[in-house]
């Protein structure tokens, strides 16, 4: 990552969603926030760190609901590092996805430019390119997608052949592809600011749907895992040092870009 690019993207707001009970990771989660869940011995949150700083992002809010003062400490602990400033946006009772961007508005500037991110996914998601892609074609919001096997599980985007999407459906009973939405966008902060002002309750249901034709895909080779099960922490668990690392060119997780 050159100097200038880590400048360009300084700037950028990252709000992490964070504050998802985790219902399907108990008894981890009975005594642990779902995205402090650890992936080889490090918090789920942390390797989102790791892309965010290979990317130059500095800017993160996490949203908290479930067992807030563990991720509070994870916060404090970021921000004595100096590394990142990292805010909290606190939530008594869960907003949804959507509702949590209305509750921020105000965190992202409309000249600005936001990223959002699901935080329960392990990912391999080089973030600098697909922020340069974004920048790139011009239309207001770019969704990370990627190929799964299961797309009556997931949201599955339509593309066009300039990468448009052209249609988005949550969870489709007949699936027309396997190009899933991976839970990570790109926007402008007038589209920022659109959404918030929807006052939606969840991202994909409800909000993507009214982008269509004015959004992009990055679609991405790499991997990426929702970590909402047992079984799917057990299977990264066995990933983490093989398929995970080859994605990362064979970098070991915790091996960051310089700050």
């Amino acid at each position: 990552m050159s100097e200038s690019s880590a400048r360009d993207r300084a700037d950028v707001k990252v709000l992490l969603m964070a504050g998802g009970l985790g219902t399907r990771l108990r008894p981890l989660t009975d005594t642990l926030p779902k995205c402090l869940v650890p992936v080889g011995g490090r918090p789920l949150l942390e390797y989102w760190f790791d892309r965010f700083a290979e990317a130059g992002l500095r800017d993160v809010r996490i949203n908290t609901h479930h067992l807030p003062d563990q991720v509070r400490a994870y916060i404090a602990a970021k921000n004595a590092a100096r590394r990142f400033r990292v805010s909290e946006a606190f939530e008594p009772a869960l907003l949804g996805s959507g509702g949590t961007v209305h509750e921020n508005r105000d965190f992202v500037p409309a000249s600005g430019e936001c990223l959002i991110v699901y935080a329960d996914n392990l990912s391999s998601v080089d973030l600098g390119a697909m922020i340069d892609f974004h920048r790139a074609h011009g239309d207001p919001m770019t969704m990370l997608l990627f190929r799964t096997p299961s797309p009556e599980k997931c949201g599955i985007a339509e593309l066009d052949s300039a990468g448009r999407v052209v249609g988005f459906e949550e969870k489709p009973p007949r699936p027309k592809g396997n190009l899933a939405n991976a839970g990570v966008y790109m926007l402008t902060g007038a589209a920022y600011h659109e959404m918030a002002h929807m006052k939606a309750f969840d991202l994909g249901f409800d909000v993507l749907p009214r982008f269509i034709g004015r959004m992009r895909g990055f679609a991405f080779e790499g991997y990426h895992r929702d970590i909402g099960t047992m079984e799917s922490l057990r299977q990264a668990e066995t990933d983490l040092a093989t398929v995970y690392r080859a994605a990362l060119g064979g970098r070991a997780p915790s091996e960051l870009a310089p700050a």
